[in-house]
């Protein structure tokens, strides 16, 4: 057992989660009443949603409180850049879609009617209502424009900290770093379990169109990585 989980740990990150995905869909297909196989995609994903924010939330105040003198002229230039090129992958992407539309079969969740904004100074204001947002609130909602907001403030605080603060600080982002660390070698499995109960609900055809999803995807983030960020740089 120990030399089959040693040889399992060998393997790359890719290598396990394409056995996963492989397993997931012949059991799928073949046990397709073992629905209790579901729940590691849905354990996976709840761990994922449940640490991505306070990971987010302590990496940018460990970052802050621990920058240099020149940290502020180094983030504003790492702000602008990030900023640039969200709008530019948001622009390829739109492109993208319309350039080759696809058409997916959503889950009733996903399909339920929600209000669009009414203007743009709804939009504007519920963009402001989410930056000053209750800090813990955000963290639970996973309202990360929020959370950034509230990290940016709470680090530049922490600037005057003491060095053992700030070593804390540092202490807790690392383990914070570890524990998604751990949660994403877990990734097979609950890519097992997700793609099983795709499979299982509406059979391998589903394939078909998420291929095409993961085509487009891929397509325009090769483009971005080739195209648009060496022109930026």
């Amino acid at each position: 057992m120990k030399n089959l989980l040693q040889k399992w740990n060998s393997l790359s990150l890719i290598v396990r989660i394409l056995i996963g995905l492989i397993i997931g869909a012949i059991l799928g297909v073949t046990a397709p009443k073992a629905t209790g196989l579901a729940l590691l995609g849905d354990l996976f994903v709840g761990a994922l949603r449940a640490v991505a924010p306070i990971l987010v939330f302590v990496l940018v105040i460990a970052s802050l409180a621990n920058s240099k003198s020149n940290g502020a002229k180094n983030m504003r230039i790492v702000i602008i850049l990030y900023m640039l090129t969200t709008f530019i992958g948001a622009v390829v992407a739109v492109c993208g879609s319309f350039l080759f539309p696809i058409t997916l079969r959503l889950g009733k969740a996903a399909t339920s009617e929600a209000a669009p904004p009414t203007g743009v100074l709804e939009v504007l204001k519920n963009l402001l209502m989410n930056i000053v947002s209750n800090p813990v609130d955000s963290l639970v909602k996973a309202n990360y424009i929020g959370i950034l907001a509230w990290a940016v403030v709470f680090g530049l605080a922490l600037k005057a900290a003491t060095p053992g603060t700030k070593k804390a600080l540092h202490d807790i982002s690392a383990a914070v770093t570890k524990a998604v660390h751990w949660i994403i070698n877990c990734a097979p499995f609950g890519i097992l379990g997700l793609v099983y109960n795709t499979v299982s609900t509406n059979g391998l055809s589903i394939f078909t169109d998420y291929g095409k999803l993961l085509a487009l995807l891929v397509g325009c983030m090769l483009f971005t990585v080739f195209v648009t960020n060496p022109i930026i740089v």
